[in-house]
């Protein structure tokens, strides 16, 4: 006869539980349309939104640097110095 393994936790062996947060989870899971988040939350979600979008229109409105200005002069200089 084998013996069987130990477990560590007892929450999924249990049958009655309340007020557990496992509980509620697998609760918001079947009820999906009964759950809806705080206002609290869709407002600093709201703000976070705008203030990336700001920060993108803010990045994308800056001018371009001068990183590569120089072409495809200077690759090919660098490439004949290599040799």
């Amino acid at each position: 006869m084998t013996r069987r393994k130990k477990t560590r936790s007892l929450a999924d062996k249990v049958t009655i539980r309340t007020g557990k947060r496992k509980d509620y989870r697998r609760w918001r899971h079947d009820h999906p349309d009964e759950v809806a988040p705080s206002r609290r939350f869709v407002d600093k979600k709201t703000q976070q939104r705008k203030l990336q979008a700001e920060r993108k229109r803010q990045r994308q409105s800056a001018p371009p640097l001068p990183l590569h200005s120089s072409g495809v002069d200077g690759d090919a200089s660098n490439k004949e110095g290599s040799d």
